[in-house]
């Protein structure tokens, strides 16, 4: 079976190829150049050298062809401007949702035009296959399982991927890492968004959106309390950035037309329930179930919360069992039952 490797230039992704190569598998490495270190030099260092080189040092060890392809258009022309048109409309993007979708695993397939039987990665989610449908499992490490960020593929798109690491835990990774010899055994994982390396994320939004000042607010009192530079550098439930005393301060509310912030110490408070809202453009995994309890994230990480959901109307009802301090229109539901993640939705409106 040919398969090929989406190679990062960090450990996951390199045990990955390296458990694949020693099950046999006919293997080629690419490497995604999706950094915009041409457009954004001026703001920031940008690490795909490095990557790349760690890439490199991978594959030689290895023996293992490695192929580069450049992808900055059709990530720019995704998205990017997905993320950019989001903050305008001061709602929160995902872009490494969008990323796996219409990238790693939407473009790149075009790109390689079914030359390889399937598409390797380093995440850390598991794929079944039960009476021809593919299902999304949670990873066993729950603080690095990545099914919130997959969970918009299509049956298409899970029929041909691979997660070799997917049942692991990091700390097991490491250690195979260790065991393989691998130049990335003790490489730090990264952070933030894929497409920005070490750029600030307010100097990207500000190049692409710039600085237009406005009020701060005090949600109970309405008296003006301090000034921002823009509200789409602002997200709900945030408690740090704004440069205030008298702390903690949240983030509750945006006016966008009048490009206001309201704050408010009190990040549960009674004036604005977050336990309900509706989403839309679910993607089910893979079909829509028949059920109506589930567990919902609302962001990337360990924490979920017990829901309701009514899909009567034309948009889905989420109900919460509590309240979360930071539920913003444009983020991501996603819906799990018994460690499989069901699929999800963006959040259109909150009540």
């Amino acid at each position: 079976m040919k398969v090929a490797v989406l190679l990062s230039g960090g450990v996951d992704s390199s045990v990955a190829l390296c458990m694949l190569k020693e099950q046999g598998f006919d293997i080629t490495a690419y490497y995604l150049k999706i950094w915009l270190e041409d457009e954004l030099a001026f703001l920031g260092e940008c690490p795909w050298e490095e990557d790349l080189e760690y890439a490199r040092g991978v594959c030689n060890s290895q023996n293992v062809p490695l192929e580069i392809i450049n992808m900055q258009q059709e990530y720019l022309n995704t998205v990017v401007e997905y993320t950019i048109t989001e903050l305008k409309a001061g709602r929160t993007p995902s872009p490494d949702i969008m990323c796996n979708r219409f990238i790693k695993f939407g473009e790149f397939f075009n790109k390689i035009d079914n030359t390889f039987d399937k598409v390797a990665s380093g995440h850390y989610a598991q794929i079944e296959e039960r009476h021809g449908l593919f299902y999304l499992k949670e990873s066993p490490d729950k603080v690095k399982d990545q099914t919130y960020f997959l969970t918009y593929l299509k049956q298409d798109q899970l029929s041909r991927i691979l997660f070799p690491i997917g049942h692991l835990n990091k700390h097991e990774v490491r250690e195979l890492a260790h065991k393989y010899k691998l130049p990335t055994q003790n490489r730090k994982d990264s952070q933030g968004i894929c497409f920005l390396g070490k750029i600030k994320y307010n100097d990207f939004i500000k190049f692409h959106l710039g600085e237009v000042r406005g009020e701060i607010i005090e949600l109970e009192t309405n008296i003006i309390v301090g000034s921002h530079k823009g509200y789409w550098f602002h997200t709900i439930g945030q408690r740090t950035g704004l440069g205030l005393s008298g702390g903690p301060w949240y983030v509750v509310k945006k006016d966008i037309d009048n490009n206001i912030i309201y704050i408010s110490h009190n990040n549960q408070t009674e004036h604005l329930p977050h336990d309900r809202f509706f989403a839309s453009n679910v993607n089910w995994i893979p079909q829509k179930p028949e059920i109506s309890n589930f567990e919902v994230k609302l962001r990337h990480g360990a924490q979920k919360y017990h829901c309701e959901i009514d899909d009567s109307g034309d948009k889905l009802k989420v109900i919460l069992n509590e309240k979360d301090q930071g539920i913003s229109t444009g983020q991501f539901s996603i819906f799990y039952k018994d460690g499989y993640c069901l699929g999800g939705g963006v959040i259109e409106q909150i009540y």
